[in-house]
């Protein structure tokens, strides 16, 4: 078999994290020998998707439940549920809507961000809000489909919390979509979103926390939101057709839900607190070089990632130092921090056991060496340069 070797591709230590362009996360042995099961034989897709969903919508506590090939085309699917539903007409208009149509997604204007390019792709105007329950109420009218709401720290301020928009949405009855596509950990938050906090829908990434196929994400809410998923979504003719999760994938992501349940999820997190404990004093005594934990990680997960600072008389800049971590053998990925162009975070999330002192020793061997020795190029920054 072909191995990433073969193609001169370099496999990368992930210190970064759960990120799409480094390969989401590492599949577990009882994700790959399912979808190696799942290979083996044709299937009848749209009945697979509602056994599996219906498995997973009982395993979380949820009405119903959605596979998708990813978080990203789970939002387009949850939004175009919430325009379309199941009516053939609509469905079949996308993403030239009729006058008249449900077609404005209210998004609170500090949660902007790249991926509700996957709510616009419906063709449904984006209408913003400030962080005031006034705004909100004075948004949502006849041409509303629904409220999108990031989950996340990082998305926190200058939105309202989650229990506030359910509250104004509820009685407006508008329905409330959760991206949470890398809020796990903690699992809990696979019915936390919808069963606790009142939201419709969430929407996970199956390739991050859960550690599925990367190209899998699942939707998970009302019955029939989750039936407009399906409606719009492959292998019908829809605006989901090109957004395919297959039979294994479908598989898949059920035998990841399955065996993130049964973790212990405490001890995967002190082990991860253990690695940044290994990292801060591994790097203390460094000229110029502060190593200190940051809580919590980078999508607002519960765990610490170990936050690294480079101030004179360290000659390292934060982009020569990860130019350099990710030149040679082994290929190291490290975050930047957003704000902070004198720190690279390292994130334990994404490593194997015993990588942390792969990651520690790769980086003190670059601070022991002067930066003119380094030949960085501008390909090797855009790849090791990931924004946390």
């Amino acid at each position: 078999m072909t191995s990433y070797q073969d193609l001169g591709v370099a496999p990368v230590v992930n210190a970064a994290a759960t990120l799409t362009r480094l390969g989401g996360s590492r599949m577990p042995p009882p994700v790959t020998a399912a979808m190696a099961g799942a290979a083996e034989a044709f299937v009848d897709l749209p009945e697979l998707q509602k056994r599996v969903g219906a498995r997973i919508a009982a395993l979380t506590r949820n009405e119903a439940a959605y596979v998708t090939s990813g978080a990203a085309a789970g939002i387009t699917l949850a939004v175009a549920a919430c325009i379309a539903g199941t009516d053939p007409a609509l469905v079949a208009a996308f993403p030239f809507l009729p006058d008249g149509a449900r077609s404005e997604v209210v998004v609170h204007r500090s949660q902007r961000n790249g991926y509700d390019y996957a709510a616009r792709q419906t063709g449904a105007l984006l209408v913003e809000v400030g962080a005031t329950a006034a705004e909100l109420r004075g948004a949502l009218g006849e041409r509303t489909a629904c409220v999108l709401w990031f989950a996340g720290e990082h998305y926190a301020a200058g939105a309202l919390p989650l229990p506030d928009v359910v509250g104004i949405a509820r009685k407006a009855g508008v329905p409330i979509l959760v991206d949470a596509a890398a809020q796990i950990p903690p699992v809990s938050n696979l019915w936390r979103f919808t069963r606790e906090l009142g939201a419709d829908a969430a929407i996970f990434s199956g390739g991050k926390g859960l550690r599925g196929p990367q190209s899998s994400g699942l939707v998970l809410g009302r019955a029939d939101l989750i039936e407009g998923c399906r409606a719009n979504g492959n292998p019908n003719h829809s605006i989901g057709r090109p957004m395919k999760a297959g039979k294994e994938e479908v598989v898949g992501l059920l035998a990841a839900v399955e065996w993130s349940l049964a973790q212990d999820e405490a001890a995967t997190l002190a082990g991860y607190e253990a690695s940044v404990r290994r990292w801060i004093a591994g790097l203390q005594g460094l000229p110029g070089v502060v190593a200190e934990r940051g809580y919590p990680s980078e999508a607002g997960q519960p765990h610490g990632r170990a936050l690294v600072r480079f101030r004179p008389p360290c000659p390292w800049t934060r982009d020569a130092v990860v130019a350099a971590l990710w030149e040679g053998s082994p290929c190291v990925a490290v975050g930047t921090v957003a704000g902070d162009e004198a720190a690279i975070a390292l994130n334990p999330q994404t490593l194997e056991p015993g990588e942390d002192a792969v990651v520690l020793e790769k980086l003190r061997e670059v601070l022991a060496r002067e930066p003119a020795d380094v030949e960085s190029s501008d390909d090797s920054v855009g790849h090791g340069n990931v924004v946390a």
